[in-house]
């Protein structure tokens, strides 16, 4: 008989309540070099194994107490042990037999009595066959986490690429609009002024000369000078309120944009959320296809927040947008509103809760929604980003948390907490 004399490397476990057996198993498994530990039952085997992880086990079917059969169901049930290969030793030969323990999980059969050099071939190619399935199994894990790296990457790349071309967008509006605004709003006070000297004209004038030439008095009737004279001051003052508007418009565009805020800094939220609720007024307004949107503003006595006030703000504008989408999707029968809630917990965190009245999301995708590129909304109307970035903003930018609550029906409402680890001042 010739046996293998290549050294081997490898631990074996030997399950066997024959001594001899075990002690020519072992020496023929030690001679060329795989570590051989002994068990004498199946019990003692499954005892070992809660601190001993070998790399194949070698198993006899007939055994007092509990047989290999039960053994090795008892092996591939506990996660710890299940993926570690069983070949069964038995006399057995009939197929029934084989094909039940090839069920429980065995992955091969030695035929009593052993020929040593067919039972080390076998050993051998089992665990060559298992090494390789290791090292499948952490290449497959190294691929799927330079994929969920890579996925990251793009998010990230999109994230910035995002944000910086719509902050020089929205920079770039806010400047072009401003200088004509501010022209127009500089000269008000000084035509204010004219057009109230001008009415006091008209109005000696009329005094001093109650009867004017025919021609001139035909014209103050065809023009309508008692209408002019009531209605320019009303003309004047829609004039302020609309360019008082506009600069409200043109500061909340540069509050959410904030290129030049690129670092932390203390900043008040409240004005990043009014600033950003004044860039989506137009779509809380009503429509022939979908009612006003009601705001309901409950902020609390909240301290100033070191964060990324344009990155904060983005995140605002992504949570308030999914909202307004939820509440014209929806069509709910009652008022549609969103509630923005601002508070400090007990443990120290600032938080935004922002929530609809809409029809609420299915609990089975709840654990989905922040996953990138993942999307309820129809094609062309959702990149499945938005919740992705806010999720990277909240948690890698700002160790925070962001969370969603939602009962169908009901509504929908995502939490925000950022910790407060400096208190700046308190907000009145």
């Amino acid at each position: 008989m010739t046996i293998e004399t290549t050294a081997r490397t490898g631990t074996i476990l030997v399950v066997d309540d024959n001594p001899t057996n075990i002690q020519v198993l072992f020496d023929i498994l030690s001679e060329i070099g795989y570590r051989v530990a002994i068990a004498k039952s199946g019990e003692a085997a499954l005892q070992r194994l809660q601190s001993y992880h070998p790399d194949l086990i070698l198993l006899d079917v007939m055994m007092p107490g509990i047989d290999g059969f039960e053994t090795c169901q008892r092996l591939k049930y506990q996660p710890e042990t299940s993926d570690i290969p069983v070949i069964f030793m038995t006399a057995l030969s009939d197929t029934v037999d084989k094909v039940k323990g090839l069920s429980l999980g065995a992955v091969d059969y030695i035929t009593k009595p052993i020929q040593h050099e067919e039972a080390l071939a076998r050993i051998r190619v089992h665990l060559q066959l298992h090494n390789s399935q290791q090292v499948l199994e952490q290449r497959t894990s190294e691929l799927s986490q330079a994929l969920e790296d890579l996925k990251q990457a793009q998010v990230h790349l999109v994230q910035s690429e995002k944000m910086s071309s719509l902050g020089q967008l929205v920079a770039g509006l806010a400047h072009e609009i401003n200088n004509p605004v501010n022209f127009i709003y500089g000269n008000l006070k000084p035509a204010e002024e004219h057009i109230r000297d001008l009415i006091t004209f008209v109005s000696l004038y009329r005094e001093c000369h109650p009867e004017p030439h025919p021609e001139i008095q035909a014209w103050m009737e065809e023009v309508d000078v008692d209408y002019l004279t009531e209605d320019l001051p009303k003309l004047l003052n829609s004039l302020k309120l609309g360019s008082d508007r506009i600069r409200q418009l043109v500061v909340s565009l540069r509050n959410f944009s904030r290129l030049d805020e690129s670092e932390l800094k203390p900043t008040d939220i409240h004005t990043g959320i009014d600033s950003t609720l004044l860039i989506l007024q137009h779509r809380l307004k009503g429509s022939p296809d979908h009612p006003t949107i009601q705001v309901i503003k409950d902020y609390g006595q909240v301290p100033m927040v070191e964060c990324y006030p344009s990155q904060l703000n983005q995140v605002v504008m992504n949570l308030l947008s999914n909202a307004i989408d939820a509440l014209e999707e929806s069509k709910v029968n009652t008022t549609p509103q969103i509630t923005i809630r601002t508070f400090v917990s007990n443990d120290n965190w600032m938080t935004i809760a922002i929530a609809d009245n809409g029809i609420g999301i299915k609990e089975e995708i709840l654990s989905q929604l922040f996953d990138p590129f993942f999307t309820t909304k129809p094609i062309g109307k959702g990149t499945g980003l938005g919740l992705s970035i806010s999720h990277q903003i909240i948690t890698q930018k700002h160790n925070g948390k962001i969370y969603c609550n939602s009962t169908p029906g009901q509504g929908t409402e995502f939490i925000v907490q950022i910790p407060l680890q400096k208190v700046i001042c308190q907000i009145a």
